[in-house]
């Protein structure tokens, strides 16, 4: 957007000398920010997926007593706690079967 802005800036408003010098600092200045952009967008990883829920902190919804359900990133799913736990404790995730998480007291 800046380069198109500074070449019509060059084109209509500058003298010869200054069209060229604007432009070529407008060029540069676009591709610094596209470089800048791509390098911002790549430098971590998308967590997806199961292994992204391992490790993740829960709220049991009701007593895992050994099996209930817990609200992780909003969401609800069906807990087992080998442990036990009651309603509104806080649980860690430690693994995925299906679609239960085992879970234990935090």
């Amino acid at each position: 957007m800046l380069f198109l802005i500074a070449l019509l800036l060059a084109i209509f408003l500058l003298p010869s000398p200054w069209g060229l010098v604007v432009v070529g600092i407008a060029l540069v200045l676009d591709i610094l920010e596209v470089t800048v952009g791509v390098w911002y967008s790549k430098r971590r990883k998308a967590k997806v997926g199961v292994e992204s829920m391992i490790g993740a902190t829960a709220v049991a919804l009701d007593e895992l007593l050994p099996e209930g359900q817990v609200r992780v990133n909003g969401e609800i799913w069906r807990a087992r706690c080998e442990a036990g736990c009651d309603a509104g404790a806080t649980v860690v995730v430690r693994a995925v079967n299906g679609l239960t998480l085992e879970v234990e007291p935090a």
